[in-house]
């Protein structure tokens, strides 16, 4: 699949959005036909349900002809005369039985339909949220990178809920509004066929109408669901960065930006409601102008005989059903409103939907992927290129290896591509060129999930999810046990800390871990890769944001982490990969130089600088370490 011109779209998302059609029915088709047992039954209830709504006017219209005012014989449409009673009182008390048991009968049926359907509109809902979060998982970081994470929840949540609301409300009252249009017209032509050209004449303005105002709303609704999904993301953004707005008194600013974005989605929706407003009234206006007629030229027949070209008689109760029917057709038919505006706005979510499932998934496994069973730890870099589709490049002609149990550092400027090789490795992106091999193996060409699991990953961004600290400790090893969870931990200089809190281990750390220091998160993250144990360690950065006494700490529990193991260590603090096997200096996305410690300062080059600047903050940051540590130990012996 052609990833679509990124210059004439927004995103890429935007761009398959655009192109899908039909999203409505693609997705009853992939996921409204498993559930199609439910919806026969909602249908067929359906249809039952509104079909004895029509019993009660047919029999009270033939009841007042035939036993009240004698105009006519008791009969009834589809019964045969020899069924039905000759008495006045018994042809009563049939109408009284036939109408009782159409208003019982259709509100079990009613009910029978409510749950059917809402079975199935759920069942649906279920099924695309599921396997849109699926699709979303499994997309490469570059679509996250060009995404906003609030317009990712507008699809997940409010797109599938309208989609709900949708195969809910649409499809149980289209058929409701279908049956009864069906049946007052049978039952309108033949009570009087002439008297119902009248009432129907309004069907073909209806239709007109309907036409001219989906075509007008369609673009509408679209721009109201695309600004809802930036709302999301502002409010996601200014909640999720709330200590920088606070810190920077700029409560103001961030106020204002939601303040504009909501104006946007004001807008929007009135431009919607507007529309909407005025096609429900014209609606109803039709529907009454015919009903107004009915009235009007029934009456005069009633009373005088057939008016102007209309020939024959009407009864009292031929009056009476076609007022009553005509009214039962005046309500469904103005509720087409509410039908276009579900279908519209759901139409404009599916395409959203629709537009998430399309986006092509580029890190996937091979045909027949090879399985690390026991991975050795050997890791080479042959000539590796990387660029971004808008056709930045990042790295250009990488070439290393790491010898199983080895330590390589990589160390550089802020931008140079150190992040980006780490990432690579654990095929978060794919190469543009070359290849980066495992025991020898392409990690395109292993399993994808294998390649992961033996690979133990900890950023400088460390992420904790909203619950307890061991269930952050045994992500991604869910089955580890209470004791290797402790014992994690304490290779991780985390437990002490941990014990301290309110509830030890089942403290609930907060969104992103906000109840934790900095320090306390990163030792968590280094408990959660020591419980998995693997062969291969990538740090990157892995001590950048913490005070040099959690460094120590954290240093400590690394030096137990990557012993033995082989390990790709990204530094900006040059003091902490010293001592490592080799180490890669990399400017521009090119490794520069390459050596041990000793060897790069002898060079005297971008590393020696690097160190010369590091190696007086350092100097500075020992000399107050000691004083800290002295004035600690005073205060205990006091």
């Amino acid at each position: 699949m052609t990833t679509p011109d990124s210059e004439a779209f927004e995103t890429e998302l935007d761009a398959y959005r655009d192109r899908v059609s039909k999203p409505l029915l693609r997705l009853f088709r992939a996921y409204g036909v498993g559930e199609w047992r439910w919806l026969a039954l909602g249908l067929t209830t359906s249809v039952l349900t509104y079909g004895a709504l029509l019993v009660t006017p047919i029999v009270l219209g033939t009841t007042i002809d035939a036993v009240f005012t004698r105009e006519s014989g008791y009969a009834l449409p589809l019964v045969p005369d020899a069924w039905l009673p000759t008495g006045q009182t018994e042809q009563f008390r049939l109408s009284a039985i036939i109408i009782g048991v159409a208003l019982l009968g259709g509100a079990i049926l009613q009910w029978i339909r409510g749950v059917a359907i809402n079975f199935f509109a759920h069942g649906v809902m279920f099924a695309i949220r599921v396997t849109a979060y699926e699709k979303m998982q499994r997309l490469d970081m570059t679509f996250f990178d060009n995404k906003e994470t609030g317009e990712i929840m507008s699809i997940l949540n409010n797109d599938a809920g309208n989609l709900e609301i949708f195969f809910d409300n649409v499809l149980g009252d289209s058929v409701r509004i279908g049956v009864i249009v069906v049946g007052v017209m049978a039952a309108l032509l033949y009570t009087n066929w002439q008297l119902a050209l009248v009432t129907l004449g309004a069907v073909p303005l209806l239709v007109v109408f309907t036409w001219w105002f989906v075509r007008v709303i369609e673009p509408r609704y679209t721009r109201h669901r695309e600004t809802i999904g930036d709302l999301n993301t502002r409010i996601e953004n200014g909640l999720s960065g709330i200590e920088l707005v606070k810190t920077t008194a700029s409560e103001d600013f961030e106020n204002g930006r939601v303040r504009s974005v909501s104006r946007d989605v004001f807008d929007a929706n009135m431009d919607v409601l507007k529309l909407s407003y005025f096609y429900r009234p014209g609606m109803e206006l039709i529907t009454g102008a015919a009903l107004l007629a009915t009235f009007i030229i029934g009456g005069i027949w009633v009373f005088s005989g057939p008016p102007l070209f209309f020939t024959g008689d009407l009864s009292i109760g031929d009056f009476v059903v076609f007022m009553l029917l005509t009214q039962r057709l005046t309500g469904p038919m103005a509720q087409l409103s509410s039908i276009v505006d579900w279908y519209e706005n759901a139409r404009a979510s599916g395409k959203r939907i629709c537009g998430l499932m399309d986006v092509p998934v580029r890190i996937e496994n091979a045909s027949n992927p090879l399985a690390l069973d026991d991975v050795d730890g050997q890791i080479e870099y042959d000539d590796v290129t990387f660029a971004y589709e808008s056709g930045e490049t990042v790295l250009d002609g990488v070439t290393f290896d790491v010898e199983a149990g080895e330590t390589v550092a990589l160390v550089g400027p802020t931008g140079a591509g150190k992040s980006t090789v780490a990432k690579l490795l654990l095929r978060l992106y794919d190469v543009t060129d070359g290849a980066v091999r495992v025991d020898g193996h392409d990690v395109r060409d292993v399993d994808l999930a294998g390649l992961r699991e033996g690979i133990g990953y900890v950023s400088q961004d460390t992420f904790l999810f909203d619950g307890t600290v061991a269930e952050n400790i045994r992500y991604g090893r869910f089955d580890a046990t209470d004791e290797e969870a402790r014992g994690a931990a304490s290779a991780a200089e985390a437990h002490g800390f941990i014990e301290n809190l309110p509830d030890g281990y089942e403290t609930r750390v907060g969104e992103r871990g906000v109840k934790l220091s900095g320090g306390q998160r990163q030792r968590i993250a280094l408990a959660r890769a020591i419980l998995r144990d693997p062969e291969i360690i990538l740090l990157d950065e892995a001590t950048a944001s913490v005070d040099t006494e959690t460094e120590y700490l954290i240093q400590r529990s690394l030096d137990r982490l990557t012993a033995d193991r082989t390990t790709l260590a990204i530094a900006h603090r040059l003091s902490t990969i010293k001592d490592a096997d080799t180490i890669l200096v990399v400017e521009g996305g090119e490794i520069v130089e390459r050596g041990s410690h000793d060897e790069l300062l002898a060079e005297d080059g971008l590393y020696a600088k690097l160190w010369g600047v590091q190696a007086g903050e350092l100097d500075e940051l020992a000399d107050e370490f000691v004083e800290r540590a002295a004035g600690s130990a005073a205060e205990s012996r006091r």
